[in-house]
């Protein structure tokens, strides 16, 4: 879903002088080598310590961070082969794009399964530590890997009814893309019908687990856990409807595209790839990793590692 974005962004590159065409590389490159390093280094901090490793709401995020890093990764690898104008086989971009398939449904997933860690923490908090166990979470993660691996299944079987044998050749036209290997209609159908699907349901369980969250925090409006439940609840409808996004970023350009020039098309692809692809993948690290008090003096030292900065790692306390 969410590599659409550098999907019509790729498409645009052959209308971009070569100058232009470094200067966004290079604009575009360096936030997400940023990012990055941010979110490398988020993941990093969250295997450091074995309470990050035994608390489930941290197990959960460590699987949202992966997820978004390895598609920022592949993100910004398709954009930079579409930027050099290398054109792979259909079979190299059909690996590169279903990893990213993968990973892109990982994160709404991770977000459902992250809002009712918290309305169980907020509103049976004294049953959390039986139904939210290492065990149970590590069967949460898998499910959400399981699902996302048969979606990508389905897709191979519908891209195998293509006939590749009356190509005279493997080498693809265009450049790499999700877009590029949808090559019979039911690859686009099925792609819709599972992104309105997902996201439905996922804003149905995560508006529900708020307005539980929103019920606990009335009834214990001094308690300040509450409070900081429903934050963060609030803050995974925000990082969906992010997500959300980017699932309408092809209409959004097919309706300026009526409007435009091409080249200004490419332009606001290349301004729209930053702000609805790459910001979205970081967020989750500058969200936990400022707001969790047990999070930031640990990344702080491990970010600032490289400059020698005093930043000294506080002791760890982990409530429900």
């Amino acid at each position: 879903m969410s590599n659409v974005t550098q999907a019509n962004v790729t498409v645009g590159q052959q209308y971009q002088g070569s100058l232009e065409r470094v200067l966004f590389s290079i604009l575009i490159t360096l936030p997400s080598c940023t990012f990055l390093y941010i979110n490398g280094a988020m993941l990093y901090t969250l295997r450091s310590k074995p309470v990050f490793c035994e608390t489930s709401r941290y197990i959960l995020l460590y699987n949202l961070l992966f997820a978004d890093t390895f598609q920022l990764a592949l993100g910004q690898l398709l954009y930079l082969l579409a930027a050099s104008t290398l054109r792979l086989t259909y079979y190299v971009c059909g690996i590169i794009t279903m990893l990213s398939n993968i990973t892109s449904e990982i994160s709404p997933l991770t977000l459902v399964v992250m809002s009712l860690e918290r309305y169980v923490a907020v509103c049976f908090p004294l049953r959390h530590g039986n139904i939210v166990t290492i065990r149970s979470t590590a069967v949460a993660i898998a499910a959400v890997w399981t699902l996302s691996s048969l979606n990508v299944l389905v897709r191979v079987l519908l891209l195998l009814r293509f006939p590749f044998e009356d190509l005279e050749s493997l080498q693809m036209k265009d450049f790499c893309s999700k877009l590029a290997i949808f090559l019979v209609p039911e690859s686009d159908h099925f792609d819709k019908a599972y992104t309105i699907v997902v996201f439905v349901s996922a804003g149905v369980a995560i508006t529900c687990s708020y307005v539980g969250v929103m019920v606990a925090a009335r009834s214990a409006s001094a308690d300040s856990s509450v409070n900081k439940a429903r934050k963060t609840v609030l803050l995974h409808m925000v990082q969906l409807g992010l997500s959300l996004s980017s699932t309408m970023y092809s209409a959004l350009i097919i309706t300026l595209m009526k409007t435009f020039e091409r080249l200004v098309i490419v332009r606001i692809q290349n301004v729209l790839y930053v702000c609805i692809f790459i910001l979205p993948r970081c967020l989750s690290a500058l969200i936990y990793g400022l707001r969790d008090q047990n999070i930031r003096p640990i990344l702080m030292y491990h970010l600032c590692c490289c400059f020698k900065c005093s930043v000294t790692p506080r002791k760890v306390d982990v409530g429900p």
